[in-house]
């Protein structure tokens, strides 16, 4: 007899891959940009599918493939969720505070930059009457 193809392995495995490599995309929103819940519930639909899968292929092997490719695939999707909780919980949270950086609705201090020429523009040559918009980017390089 034949066996069958175990699905839900697969599709969990590429939904888990799918729960890091779309940090990116989420991370546009503030809504998921400040907490990846978005992230660890793909990770969590993968983890069940992946679950099913094992215990499809573990509990009835005459009639559905999947024991290595399934051990495999949950192998590597538990070292991506390892690997992506340590980087979003633990080494973005060693990224030290600004303390110099004006708070909103804060005066910026006067300041000139090289712009896109390489020519100095000051942060008052740049105010209208309205005011103008500055972005602060926080970095730590």
């Amino acid at each position: 007899m034949k066996r069958k193809w175990n699905w839900p392995l697969w599709v969990g495995f590429v939904v888990a891959v799918g729960g890091l490599f779309s940090y990116e995309f989420f991370a546009e929103f503030p809504m998921t940009r400040d907490f990846p819940w978005a992230n660890l519930l793909l990770f969590g639909i993968g983890a069940a599918l992946l679950l099913v899968g094992l215990f499809r292929a573990f509990g009835r092997p005459q009639v559905y493939r999947g024991k290595v490719f399934g051990s495999i695939f949950a192998t590597i999707s538990l070292f991506l969720f390892a690997f992506f909780a340590y980087e979003i919980f633990y080494v973005l949270r060693q990224v030290p505070l600004s303390a110099q950086a004006p708070r909103v609705g804060a005066k910026a201090p006067e300041f000139s930059l090289p712009d896109q020429n390489g020519k100095s523009v000051a942060l008052g040559d740049l105010l209208s009457p309205n005011g103008a918009v500055l972005i602060f980017y926080r970095g730590h390089w």
